[in-house]
């Protein structure tokens, strides 16, 4: 093929390419947007860090939220121990329920059938 047959698609070639320029650029914006969104750290050209510094308040944060991410262990742990107890309670409870609710019944059946 010569130049000369790519010339009546020349123009979805070069719009296809800028296109294609344009999602990258967006895509990167995007990117960038949800990092500083979601609290992440930006990295500069050479993969150093330029926010958030890393500094005391920073350092502070991290403590803190640990703190809270091991309370909320704890309280997660200590939920999951009470769900078992419910459902435990909430099984055994209606299985035995309903023997005892089919003892009744064949009783009365019993009583029935001697009067």
């Amino acid at each position: 093929m010569e130049f000369v047959d790519f010339l009546p698609y020349l123009g979805w070639i070069i719009g296809g390419s800028l296109a294609l320029g344009a999602a990258g650029i967006l895509a990167s914006v995007h990117t960038t947007r949800l990092k500083i969104k979601n609290g992440y750290p930006l990295e500069g050209m050479w993969g150093q860090s330029l926010k958030p510094s890393s500094d005391g308040q920073t350092a502070q944060r991290v403590m803190l939220l640990t703190q809270e991410n091991a309370q909320l262990r704890a309280e997660l742990g200590s939920l999951k121990d009470r769900l078992a107890n419910v459902e435990r309670i909430v099984t055994d409870g209606g299985f035995h329920l309903t023997h005892e609710i089919e003892k009744l019944r064949d009783a009365a059946r019993d009583e029935g059938k001697v009067q």
